[in-house]
Formats: structure tokens, sequence, C-alpha cells
């Protein structure tokens, strides 16, 4: 062996050592396989994960929250079309649609060229590694995170403002990032956070560092949009909707009123998850009787 080769033979030797030590190339989905993904870790490698069976709910079928379903679809419209749109955050009651809600738009415009990854709350400091894979794609895409709250000091809570605004970066025109939560500032509020209040001499009231900073995450979200507990009469329409898709007739749903109210107290809510969840049982014991 010539000095040379055995010179390049050492070189190939450390390229691979060097190589194992440096962290995978992030895999490139095949974009065509499907409208929705999911935010993928294994060995430490994010990617992204085909969802191939998305969720087919239509705004149509999210009731009595009309006021909600308008400012989403027409920020998500915006979106779609290349305008100006802003991230949104749903706060509020459980089991009234915020998720659904999130679905039933890329429903409505799939076909337009929207798409949605989800990412867990544990995945978000990965923000900045999805926002550069689909950055230069010719598709729009909400980033979809659910259920968000934050406990103090965990690491995807930073990520997410950056992700939002703070980035030395400005923010990719195809992305934009709905979240879900029960809570709108995202991070527990205590009443030792009281002590960081203080008064001016003329009387006005000046918050802390520490409630500066819990309110700072949910005012980079543009766009606030809150949900209610239902009524009785908002939660049996609802039992009535899904009833109806589900195949049972106007006597059906008459005669179901009473065992829905007995449903949604053992339940202690009256939410459309509750109302769901009813008409479920409910037309497949029915459809199990006709069939007896």
């Amino acid at each position: 062996m010539t000095q040379l080769e055995h010179f390049l033979n050492r070189a190939e030797q450390v390229l691979a050592r060097l190589e194992a030590l440096l962290p995978a190339a992030t895999p490139v989905p095949d974009w065509a396989l499907g409208s929705a993904f999911r935010w993928r870790k294994r060995g430490g490698v994010g990617y992204l994960q085909v969802v191939r069976h998305p969720a087919t709910i239509r705004l149509d079928d999210l009731c009595n929250i009309a006021a909600q379903k308008k400012q989403i679809e027409q920020n998500t419209r915006q979106f779609v079309s290349g305008l100006p749109a802003n991230n949104v955050l749903l706060t509020g009651a459980r089991g009234t649609g915020k998720s659904s809600l999130i679905k039933a738009c890329l429903h409505q415009f799939a076909d337009q060229g929207l798409r949605l990854i989800e990412v867990d709350k544990a995945d978000l400091a990965d923000l900045p590694d999805i926002v550069d894979l689909v950055a230069e794609r010719h598709e729009r895409f909400i980033i979809f995170c659910d259920d968000l709250s934050f406990e103090e000091g965990e690491a995807g809570y930073k990520a997410l403002k950056v992700a939002l605004d703070g980035s030395i970066t400005g923010p990719s025109d195809n992305v934009l990032i709905y979240a879900t939560s029960n809570r709108r500032h995202l991070l527990p509020e205590k009443m030792s956070d009281n002590q960081g209040y203080s008064h001016g001499d003329d009387g006005d009231l000046h918050p802390g560092e520490t409630v500066e900073e819990k309110i700072s995450l949910s005012e980079r979200f543009g766009l606030w949009v809150s949900f209610y507990p239902f009524r009785q009469d908002d939660y049996l329409e609802i039992v009535a909707h899904w009833l109806s898709s589900l195949g049972c007739n106007a006597a059906e749903i008459a005669a179901a009123r009473p065992e829905a109210l007995r449903w949604a107290l053992q339940r202690g809510s009256r939410s459309g998850r509750v109302a769901w969840q009813f008409a479920r049982d409910y037309a497949g014991q029915s459809a199990e009787r006709k069939h007896v």
C-alpha cells in the first residue's frame, strides 16, 4: 500500500467516525400520501408521519359555536389564499369543539392546499426544525398543538414563544400555529404571583415580572377565540344532530332526550364530546334492537 493509499484509507475512517457523531438528517415525508401529519421521534431524530385516516368531521357538524366557527374559518380562508392571517389560541370549556374545529378546517380546505401537522407539547422544542422542513413547500401548513398548558421551566414554552414571535428570522408565510387550551394564559396562576404587583404614586396597578411572563405567550397569538359551556337545549340539539347523522329517525331522537340528560348528569358535563359519546351508544343499541 502506497503512502497516499494509506492516507486516504485513514481519512475515510476518520470521516466515518465523524458522520456517526453528527445528528441524522430529518427524513423528508412523501407529501402526496395525505393532508395530515404527526411529528414523531425515533432514535432522537424527528420526522413527519402521515396520518392515513384523518378525522372527517365537517364544519356543519359543529353546533352552537357559530361565532367561533366564523372567526376560525375566516382566518383559515385568508391563510390558504395567501393573505395575512393570525396564529390562533382557542381556549375555554372542555369538550366544546376546540380541537374538532381545527380538524374541520382541514377537511374544508385540504383541497386548496391546507396541511395539518400535529405536534405534542413534549416536542415543541423541535418547532424550528419543523418550520425549516416545510418552509419551501407550496402548501399552507397549520401546526396544531392540542390541549396546551405548561408548568414553569418547561423547554417547549420558550420554543413556542420564539416560533410565534421572537426569532431573529422572520416567520414563514406558509406556517401558522393553532393551539387549544383549557386556560388562556397557558401557565398556572398562583396567589403568590400577586405579590409582584406594585402601586404607583397615582394609584395605578403595575404587574410584576412573573405575571408579565405568564401572559406574554398568550399575547403572541394574534387571534383569541373563547368557548363556553353549553346550555341544556344546546346539548340536546347536538345530541339530535349526531343521532340523525348515525341513522336515527325523528321518533328515536325524541325518545332519546331523557336518556341523553341522564347520561350528561352521570358525566357531570353537557359538552359536545359527551353528546357525541351518548349518540354513539344510543344509536348502536337502537340498531342492535332493530336486528333482533
